[in-house]
C-alpha cells in the first residue's frame, strides 16, 4: 500500500459524501497517482465500514466490468469487485428516485445465490456451479461518483465499482439442465428493447465472474459465505435512464424483473 491510513479514511469519506450528497468529483488518482490496488480496495472497505456503522447491512457482493462490451465502453481491461448494501435494494416493480443519483445507468445481469461457501485460490467455474443454490434476473443501477463517468480502474474500485441500486426478481432457477452461457436476455426501456445478450458475454460464462471474485477475496483470507447474493456483472453495455423511465429485464427461463425511475 502506498497511501497513509488517514488518507484512505479521508478518501472514503470524500467518495461516500459524494454519493450521499449527490455530487460528482474528479477521479481520485488525479491527486493520488501513487495509489495502488491495495489502497483502492482499502478505500472501498472503509466505505463499507462507514455504512455498516450507520446501520446498513451487507446485502451481497458484485462483479463489475465483466463483459467485453462493458470493458470497451469504459475503456478498461480487467473486472473489478465490490459490495451492495440493503439500502441499495429496490423491490421488483418498485421505484428508484433519480434525485438520489448523479447520472444513473442500468445493466442487465444474472444474479447468483450460494448454498455453500466458496473460497479461493483456485476457485473455478465447476466449483461455483456446485455451490450455487439458484440464479435469477437482476438489474444493477450504476452511478459513478466521477464526473462524466471518467475514471481509471483504481478510482472505480475505490468508488465501490459505481454501485448504487439493484433489483432482483423473476423466477429463482436451479442450474440443473441450464447452460448459463446460452441463456438469452432482453433489456427493455419503456416497453422497447434496448439491449440484447447472452450469459457468455460475461467472461465466457457468468460463473467465471464468481470464481474470480472468490479468488480475489482469498488474497485477504476471505471467502464468499453460503447464502450470499452476487451480481455477476453487466451482460451488455450500460443504458442511461432518467425520471419517467421504466426498465424490464427478461431472462430466458427465469422470468422478468423491473423497476421505475421517478
Amino acid at each position: 500500500m502506498k497511501l497513509h491510513a488517514n488518507t484512505i479514511a479521508g478518501l472514503a469519506e470524500h467518495l461516500e459524501s459524494c454519493q450521499l450528497q449527490v455530487k460528482d468529483t474528479t477521479k481520485i488518482t488525479d491527486d493520488h497517482p501513487e495509489m495502488d490496488w491495495d489502497d483502492a480496495y482499502a478505500i472501498q472497505d472503509a466505505i463499507l465500514a462507514r455504512k455498516l456503522a450507520r446501520g446498513a447491512r451487507l446485502a451481497g457482493l458484485k462483479a463489475g466490468l465483466t463483459s467485453h462490451a462493458k470493458m470497451k465502453q469504459m475503456g478498461v481491461t480487467t473486472p473489478v469487485f465490490g459490495f451492495i448494501t440493503d439500502d441499495y435494494a429496490v423491490p421488483d416493480g418498485g421505484e428508484c428516485k433519480i434525485s438520489e443519483l448523479i447520472h444513473p445507468k442500468v445493466e442487465p445481469e444474472i444474479a447468483f445465490v450460494t448454498k455453500r461457501a466458496l473460497k479461493g485460490p483456485g476457485c473455478n467455474i465447476a466449483a461455483v456451479l456446485a455451490a450455487v443454490d439458484f440464479v435469477l434476473p437482476g438489474i444493477e443501477v450504476i452511478d459513478s461518483r466521477y464526473r462524466d463517468f471518467k475514471f481509471d480502474l483504481k478510482s472505480v474500485v475505490a468508488d465501490n465499482t459505481s454501485a448504487s441500486r439493484f433489483v432482483v426478481g423473476g423466477q429463482p432457477t436451479t442450474l440443473e439442465g441450464v447452460d448459463l452461457r446460452t441463456v438469452g436476455i432482453v433489456l427493455e426501456k419503456n416497453g422497447e428493447p434496448v439491449a440484447f445478450g447472452a450469459g457468455a458475454a460475461v467472461l465466457g460464462h457468468p460463473a467465471a465472474a464468481i470464481a474470480l471474485l472468490a479468488n480475489h477475496l482469498a488474497a485477504s483470507d476471505r471467502e464468499i459465505p453460503a447464502g450470499t447474493l452476487i451480481l455477476s456483472g453487466g451482460i451488455t453495455e450500460a443504458v442511461s435512464v432518467k425520471a419517467g423511465d421504466a426498465v424490464t429485464l427478461r431472462v430466458q427461463g427465469m422470468g422478468s424483473v423491473g423497476m421505475r425511475f421517478i
